[in-house]
């Protein structure tokens, strides 16, 4: 049982698309992930992350960093190489790629930095003020002497 169908789902809500497009994109990708290149994600603040990409054999023209509908887009693809090169073992894949990342909802990114054969981007979440949560003061009541009649106990 692989496949779902969220049609029903579209036509009985308003405004949760997002989570069901989500949804169907985790339930109809592949189950096997390409692994190349390697990479991580680490998180460095509160509301800061780092994407680093093992990319050796990649010059910073080679790469191509994008961002498209909420979706960071890495590619790379080798210049020609001479053919007078003759190796004895090619352990180093500098094969093209394509690796897409989905970014949630006020994640942009900040920069990106090629160093000793890694490709650092750096991402940061910036919730906008009329999302943030806010503290909303609580009045206290206290009577309106000009409205209180004075009371005199009949005995």
């Amino acid at each position: 049982m692989r496949h779902f169908d969220f049609a029903p789902l579209h036509r009985a809500t308003i405004g949760f698309d997002q989570i069901a497009d989500l949804m169907d994109r985790v339930m109809t990708s592949d189950m096997a992930q390409p692994s190349y290149p390697p990479y991580n994600i680490e998180k460095t603040d509160a509301d800061s992350y780092r994407i680093s990409i093992a990319v050796a054999g990649f010059t910073e023209s080679d790469l191509s960093v994008e961002v498209k509908e909420n979706a960071l887009v890495v590619s790379a693809r080798k210049a020609e190489e001479d053919e007078e090169r003759t190796y004895l073992h090619r352990g180093i894949a500098t094969r093209a790629f394509e690796r897409r990342f989905t970014l949630a909802d006020h994640v942009r990114v900040t920069g990106a930095s090629h160093e000793n054969g890694m490709l650092h981007i750096d991402l940061k979440r910036e919730v906008p003020e009329a999302l943030k949560p806010r503290r909303i003061e609580i009045a206290t009541s206290q009577p309106d002497s000009a409205n209180l009649v004075e009371s005199k106990s009949v005995n």
